[in-house]
């Protein structure tokens, strides 16, 4: 068992945010160490929580199907994908409906250790709160339009893929129009989809 695996385990059983939560958490975890690309995002949804599974949604539908062009067969390939929450678990809902922010204990408890542990070729990061992680200092916009690096190795900052980010898109037309067809290459390059 690889350093990795045995952080995965120890999160699985994570109850830390228990109180907060006023509900049992519902730690997911997902990847191996050798994936291809690790994909850092913000936390589960609800329905993640209820299918331990990540982008089964309609969030997921646009990032896999429209923005990546590939299938659930490469994109829930452990070996393809590590996909790294800041908050590996479901953290509620406000009194509107939307996700509460992930608690700031877990990335720091768990992701920071991940984030190093991973022997990707690549890191993709969804949403502002995720970049935010890696480059506290820049701008999202900025993040978006320009290849990044962490590590050494390329950084694709995307917006969340969520049917609620409308506004984001069509405030930035170029990002479906020329950055993100950019961005789909490399990720079928990464995956050796032709």
């Amino acid at each position: 068992m690889n350093e990795l695996e045995k952080l995965q385990k120890q999160i699985l059983k994570c109850r830390i945010c228990k109180k907060t939560f006023g509900f049992e958490p519902n730690p997911i975890v997902f990847g191996n160490k050798n994936a291809k690309i690790m994909q850092l995002g913000q936390a589960p949804s609800k329905r993640a929580n209820e299918t331990n599974k990540f982008f089964d949604d309609q969030s997921g539908k646009r990032l896999k199907y429209e923005w990546y062009q590939i299938t659930d067969e490469d994109f829930y390939n452990p070996n393809n994908f590590y996909i790294l929450p800041m908050a590996h678990c479901f953290p509620g809902q406000d009194s509107n409906g939307h996700d509460k922010n992930p608690p700031k204990i877990c990335y720091q408890k768990w992701g920071c250790q991940e984030l190093e542990l991973g022997n990707n070729k690549m890191y993709i990061v969804i949403g502002a709160k995720a970049a935010k992680q890696l480059f506290p200092h820049e701008k999202f916009e900025d993040l978006v339009f320009k290849d990044n690096t962490h590590n050494g190795k390329p950084v694709y900052v995307l917006p969340h893929p969520s049917p609620l980010n409308g506004r984001w898109l069509s405030k930035h037309p170029d990002f479906l129009k020329k950055r993100m067809p950019y961005i789909r290459k490399k990720v079928q390059e990464a995956l050796n989809i032709k």
